[in-house]
C-alpha cells in the first residue's frame, strides 16, 4: 500500500504526523478522527503555489462543507483562505475563525430569506442561483438600506467524470443558470437598485480525476465574461469552483497534481482575460484536496464473524463516515496496530448500524485480526465528519487535531445526554 507522505509505519503501528495512531486511541478513545493539522497546511502552500507561479490575482475559498470544524478554519484562515459557504452555520464558523466577510461567497440554489438577510447584514458577497432570488436579495439589501455584490452561477452544461451525485455542471443539475440565459439574469441585477453585480461563479463538480473538464468550464466562463463586459458588468472575480479529486486508491488512481491543474485551467484563463483586456482575481474553492487526505478514522474491531464472508465487526459505521454506502467510494484500510503484518486473509469491515449497507470496506485482504485490534480509514478528513449523523441513537466520536508533537481535542465525543438535550416533553405527556 502506498502512504501519504505524513502517514508511516514505526514498530509495527501506523503513524500520522509525529503519533502513533494506537496511542491516540487509547488516550481519546475509539472511533476516532484525526487530523494532521500540518498536511492542511502543506495541502494549501501546494495549491495555491501552482496557481500563483501563474497569476498572482488569485484567490482561494475553502468549501467549508468538506470539513465544518473550527479548527479546521482557523488553520487555513491562517494561511490567508476566505470560504465559499452555504449555510447561516458555515457563516458563523468562517468569521469566528478570523475569516474577513469579503472573502466569503455565499454560494447555494435554495437560500431563505435569513441567509439573503445575514449575508446583507455581514456583507458577504452572494452567488445568486435564480432571478427569482435576484429579486429576494434586492428586495432584502433595499429593506437593510445596503447594496450588496453578487455573481450569477453559471450551468455550463459539462458532464464530468465523476460519481452522479457529485456532478454539478450537468445540464440536468439543481445548480445555477444555464449559460445560455444568463444575459438576462446579469441585466436584470443591472437595473436592480440594490445589488451590484461584480462576478461570474461555476462549479462543475466533485472528486474529478482528469484536468480536461476544467480547462473546458473555463473557456465557458471567459465566453460568459466576454459578453458581460458588453452589457456593461465590471467584473472583479472570476470563480471557477472546486472539484479537484485526491488518488483515494493511490496504487492505481491518477490523480492531477496542483501543478497539472494550474497547467491546464491558467492558460486559458490568462488568454482569455488578456484578450478581453481585464485582470479580475481568480477564485477557487478547493475543498476535499485540501483536508481529504490529512485525516484517518481509527475504529476499533467489537468481533470477527465468518459466514459466508468473514467480517471484521468495528465500531464506526456509516453514521460516522457514509461515502461507502451514499456513493460506493473507497477507502484504503490498514490494520493500524499490525500495520508491518503481512495481509492473509480478506475481510468485510462492517458498522454496527442496523443497515445492510453499513460496510466501510468489502473484500479487503488484511493481516488476522481479532477484538480489540485498531483499523485506521484513511482519507477521512472530506466529507467525514461533516456528514455523520445520530442514526441509531448514537453519539457521534470525537475529533483530535495534531500540531507536531501536540495532540489535542477538536470535537469532543457527544454523549447520550447530548442526544436528548433538544428533546421536549409535549405538554400533554408531562
Amino acid at each position: 500500500m502506498i502512504l501519504p507522505s505524513h502517514l508511516s509505519v514505526g514498530d509495527g503501528h501506523l503513524r500520522i504526523g509525529e503519533h502513533d495512531t494506537v496511542d491516540l486511541a487509547r488516550q481519546f478513545g475509539t472511533p476516532l478522527y484525526v487530523t494532521d493539522e500540518g498536511r492542511i497546511r502543506e495541502n494549501f502552500r501546494r495549491l495555491a503555489g501552482a496557481l500563483t507561479a501563474h497569476y498572482k490575482k488569485v484567490r482561494i475559498l475553502y468549501a467549508a462543507k468538506a470539513n465544518g470544524n473550527l479548527a479546521i478554519f482557523r488553520t487555513l484562515a491562517s494561511m490567508g483562505a476566505g470560504a465559499d459557504v452555504f449555510s447561516a452555520g458555515e457563516v458563523a464558523l468562517a468569521l469566528a475563525a478570523g475569516m474577513r466577510p469579503e472573502s466569503l461567497l455565499f454560494n447555494g440554489s435554495s437560500k431563505t430569506p435569513a441567509d439573503l438577510a445575514l449575508a446583507v447584514e455581514k456583507g458577504i458577497r452572494v452567488s445568486v442561483d435564480s432571478p427569482d432570488e435576484l429579486r429576494q436579495l434586492d428586495a432584502a439589501a433595499g429593506k437593510a438600506g445596503k447594496t450588496v455584490d453578487i455573481a450569477f452561477r453559471v450551468n455550463p452544461a459539462i458532464d464530468v467524470p465523476t460519481h452522479p451525485k457529485i456532478a454539478t455542471g450537468l445540464a440536468t443539475s439543481k445548480f445555477g443558470i444555464p449559460a445560455g440565459e444568463i444575459l438576462d439574469a446579469y441585466r436584470e441585477a443591472l437595473a436592480a437598485e440594490h445589488v451590484n453585480p461584480v462576478g461570474v461563479h461555476c462549479h462543475i463538480g466533485s472528486q474529478i480525476l482528469a484536468v480536461e473538464p476544467f480547462a473546458r468550464e473555463v473557456e465557458v466562463l471567459i465566453g460568459v465574461a466576454r459578453d458581460l463586459l458588453d452589457i456593461g458588468v465590471d467584473l472583479k472575480f472570476i470563480d471557477i469552483g472546486g472539484g479537484l479529486g485526491i488518488p483515494y486508491r493511490r496504487e492505481i488512481d491518477r490523480a492531477p497534481t496542483p501543478e497539472e491543474y494550474a497547467g491546464a485551467v491558467m492558460p486559458v484563463f490568462l488568454k482569455g482575460i488578456r484578450d478581453l483586456g481585464i485582470e479580475p482575481e481568480l477564485w477557487v474553492e478547493p475543498g476535499r484536496w485540501l483536508v481529504a487526505d490529512s485525516t484517518v478514522l481509527l475504529t476499533r474491531v467489537n468481533s470477527v464473524k465468518t459466514a459466508h464472508a468473514t467480517f471484521a465487526n468495528v465500531d464506526a459505521g456509516f453514521n460516522l463516515l457514509v461515502r461507502p454506502t451514499m456513493y460506493d467510494s473507497y477507502h484504503e484500510i490498514v490494520a493500524a496496530d499490525r500495520a508491518d503484518a503481512p495481509a492473509v486473509r480478506e475481510y468485510s469491515v462492517t458498522g454496527p448500524i442496523c443497515e445492510t449497507g453499513d460496510i466501510l470496506a468489502k473484500g479487503r485482504m488484511l493481516p488476522d485480526l481479532s477484538a480489540g485490534n485498531l483499523i485506521a480509514v484513511l482519507d477521512a478528513g472530506a466529507y467525514g465528519f461533516a456528514m455523520s449523523s445520530q442514526y441509531n441513537s448514537r453519539p457521534r466520536c470525537a475529533e483530535v487535531l495534531l500540531a507536531g508533537e501536540k495532540a489535542a481535542l477538536m470535537r469532543r465525543a457527544e454523549t447520550i445526554e447530548d442526544l436528548t438535550a433538544p428533546m421536549v416533553t409535549p405538554p400533554w405527556q408531562e
